[in-house]
């Protein structure tokens, strides 16, 4: 058996430590290209953090072939390239998409990412995702909104408590100053229908009033009992005697005129 010749294993030796070294592999077929096409998509490639190399298929199969890339054996048909990233693979797949969009000889025929796969309906995928620059930033953004949010209220909760706090003290001196007490607000009228419903309610009369009890009369006061004289002092005994006499000169005087003359 010949041995292979050292120009193929070196570039056996180059696929292999390529792969190893990039974050992500793509193969495409350029069948159709031309020269300048494909200067073209080098540089586009390139740009985006992709390095584009055509290969022969049988040393690539001897590059991956039991390793953990073996599984693009089925894809090296035909004239492949492969584009190395060592950047995102987002941007590579996004610039060989535009590129395939305005070329339609190239073909996108799968990817390595790390150790696994990719079809071509996946690069497609990672082709319509932003770049990582924009993603962390609308995530930064994301988590940033609620705090900025929240600092804001916090900050605009004292500021609006001073001013009310200083509108209340306004309101109070105003009033103090004129000597009038703060106006009630009349209360709102009732809507419509309800003034209709509280217009047709019969008036309930109130109820008469309780006739008061009438206060217990007083009772009377005892009189006085009226105090008693001192009963008089006996007459003199000297003024019963005319009157004794004058009843015995009465009788005297009538058995005179009884006896016969």
């Amino acid at each position: 058996m010949d041995e292979p010749r050292p120009e193929k294993v070196a570039v056996v030796e180059e696929v292999r430590e390529r792969l190893a070294s990039s974050t992500a592999a793509v193969l495409t077929e350029y069948r159709g290209l031309s020269v300048a096409e494909m200067a073209q998509l080098r540089t586009t490639l390139a740009a985006a953090g992709g390095e584009y190399k055509v290969f022969k298929n049988t040393l690539v199969r001897r590059a991956v072939d039991g390793g953990p890339h073996q599984g693009i054996s089925p894809w090296l048909t035909g004239p492949t390239a492969i584009a190395f990233v060592s950047g995102e693979i987002t941007a590579v797949a996004k610039a060989l998409r535009d590129y395939s969009r305005a070329n339609p000889h190239l073909v996108l025929k799968g990817g390595i990412l790390g150790e696994g796969l990719l079809s071509p309906a996946e690069l497609a995928a990672l082709a319509e995702l932003p770049s990582r620059e924009v993603m962390l930033a609308r995530f930064a953004g994301m988590l940033a909104a609620p705090m900025q949010q929240l600092a804001g209220l916090l900050q605009a909760l004292p500021r609006n408590l001073a001013y009310g706090l200083s509108a209340l003290v306004d309101l109070r001196r105003s009033e103090a100053g004129a000597g009038v007490a703060p106006e009630v607000a009349p209360a709102a009228e009732p809507a419509p229908e309800v003034a209709a419903e509280i217009a047709a309610e019969p008036e309930v009369a109130d109820p008469p009033e309780v006739a008061a009890e009438p206060e217990a009369a007083a009772e009377p006061e005892v009189a006085a009992e009226p105090e008693v004289a001192d009963p008089p002092e006996a007459a003199p005994e000297v003024a019963a005697e005319p009157e004794a006499e004058v009843a015995d000169q009465a009788a005297s005087e009538t058995e005179a005129s009884d006896e016969p003359s």
